[in-house]
């Protein structure tokens, strides 16, 4: 069954990657009207979240704000299968790094891991790998249809970038500090991990809930570089990049420093443009379930 679910959607998925700029984004506007208006696609947790988090905003700025990440959320995972068939040549020309320069630097000495949120395009990030010397790894979580996975590995591990697991990511990291090898890891970071498990909580948008420190925990144990990676949308199909370093040696930090430099720089770059940071995930689902031993002010 996954196997047939493959073989008819793929064909789908070729032609729409091969449409021409205008045509491309004609069909996401199909898809926006198809998802906002008819299907009404997770609406109330959009709705939800961003009341929640923008309680000084008026209802038309929260309905603007809403009905635009529904547009670039279209673009955007259109966006992903457009990627299969971008050249090298028209991936720099849509997603511009600006200082590529930080991370040319950094990996001359150490291995990097690179953080970012669910915001703007952060799919499009691994073709930075164009423009480094050191090896690059993707984090992803694998998909339920093996082929689908297959296929998701092939077109995200284009221009030499090699994904792997969350699991998988430390003993890479070891393995490579070994074996002499410098490697730049991109990660998203900004899922909300299970309460229970959290070993950090703290204040993002103004709400305290469990904060993912994997990325801090590795740095600090592994004396690894963490610069945050900025992508701001430009214009319909187009992005910038520029890197802003947090720490050149992750050992020299202080307990959650790596953690809470993150969280204030994704903070600041969803207030700049909230319509693009992913809102249809529950990223506040487990407010007012503070531990006794976070409930302090942070």
């Amino acid at each position: 069954m996954q196997l047939l679910v493959f073989i008819l959607t793929y064909p789908f998925l070729w032609i729409i990657s091969v449409l021409p700029h205008r045509l491309f984004y004609g069909f996401s506007d199909v898809v926006f009207f198809l998802v906002y208006k008819v299907i009404g696609y997770r609406r109330r947790v959009v709705q939800d979240n961003l009341n929640l988090v923008f309680p000084d905003k008026d209802p038309e700025e929260i309905h603007r704000i809403e009905k635009e990440f529904y547009r670039h959320m279209c673009d955007m995972f259109l966006e992903m299968i457009k990627y299969m068939n971008l050249s090298k040549e028209q991936i720099k020309r849509k997603y511009n790094v600006l200082n590529i320069e930080v991370i040319n630097e950094i990996e001359k000495k150490r291995s990097i891991l690179v953080v970012c949120s669910h915001y703007a395009n952060w799919e499009w990030n691994v073709s930075m790998n164009n423009y480094v010397k050191a090896k690059g790894y993707a984090v992803y979580q694998k998909i339920g249809n093996k082929y689908f996975d297959r296929f998701i590995k092939k077109v995200r591990s284009r221009w030499n970038t090699t994904l792997i697991t969350q699991q998988q990511t430390v003993k890479t990291v070891v393995k490579d500090k070994r074996d002499g090898i410098i490697g730049i890891f991109g990660m998203v970071s900004d899922q909300s991990p299970q309460a229970h498990r959290a070993q950090y909580w703290s204040e993002f948008m103004g709400i305290k809930v469990p904060i993912f420190n994997g990325a801090e925990t590795m740095a600090r144990k592994l004396g690894l570089a963490v610069v945050f990676l900025k992508v701001s949308k430009v214009k319909r199909g187009y992005y910038q990049a520029e890197f802003i370093p947090i720490t050149e040696n992750g050992k020299y930090t202080e307990e959650n420093e790596i953690t809470e430099a993150f969280l204030r720089l994704t903070e600041k770059q969803i207030n700049e443009r909230p319509e693009h940071y992913l809102w249809t995930h529950k990223r506040w689902k487990h407010r007012g379930k503070t531990p006794a031993s976070f409930a302090k002010v942070s």
